[in-house]
């Protein structure tokens, strides 16, 4: 049974979300996101996080960052505030998909059915090593000289797609239709923000092992 963590401090949205969770038989713990919450994920080891931003002793983009900084779990944000520039930055932080207040708490189950599909669909039983970068399917992990890349799901899942096309040039359409889906509803901006952190994490791998290229009017392409 897939673990959901909940973290928001209203407490009709949560007891509404936990039910339909459950329903869909999801194991949820709840936190209303005041002390540490840190501990609590740590505690938890989640497989999906829904983060609800405005919470009364903590601000949610910090909790994301410190989410990413420990490991790659999905993170869907739940959030009144929901702006372009709001959205932007849960999206440019690592989330992997943002809903505004009010919403459809089928909806919700809906979104957290979908990211956690995207976030096995790429397993496969093999391993791609280019250099000294090295891509697992199996633990959906990526390495560089030995040492793991912290890398947001969605993120990973972009590397391991240009990982089994090499040489390949992709628009921003195509990434975002083999990654995100064709019921994402962002723009075009989120595959630039993913490949800017993934290019951040791949500062130390050697151009002439590989890299990723911008095709100017086109796309992007795993140079190898």
């Amino acid at each position: 049974m897939k673990r959901v963590l909940l973290i928001e401090d209203e407490m009709p949205i949560a007891q509404m979300l936990t039910a339909y969770l459950e329903r869909a038989q999801y194991e949820v713990t709840w936190d209303i996101g005041e002390g540490n919450v840190l501990d609590v994920y740590l505690n938890c080891r989640p497989d999906l996080v829904l983060l609800d931003l405005m919470l009364p002793d903590n601000d949610g983009f910090e909790i994301l960052q410190q989410v990413r900084q420990y490991g790659s779990c999905p993170v869907i944000i739940l959030t009144a505030r929901g702006s372009v520039p709001d959205r932007l930055q849960g999206l440019g932080q690592g989330a992997d998909d943002y809903i505004s207040k009010p919403f459809d708490p089928e909806e919700v189950v809906a979104r957290v059915q979908a990211v956690l599909r995207r976030s096995v669909y790429l397993e496969d039983n093999k391993v791609i090593r280019m250099g000294h970068l090295v891509i697992d399917f199996t633990a959906r992990t990526a390495s560089l000289y030995d040492q793991q890349l912290v890398l947001a799901p969605r993120d990973w899942a972009v590397l391991a797609f240009m990982a089994k096309h090499p040489n390949q040039c992709f628009t921003r359409e195509q990434l975002l239709d083999q990654v995100w889906g064709m019921d994402y509803e962002g723009g075009d901006r989120a595959v630039d923000a993913a490949i800017k952190r993934i290019r951040q994490s791949l500062q130390k791998w050697p151009a002439s092992e590989g890299e990723i290229l911008t095709v100017r009017g086109t796309g992007y392409m795993l140079h190898v």
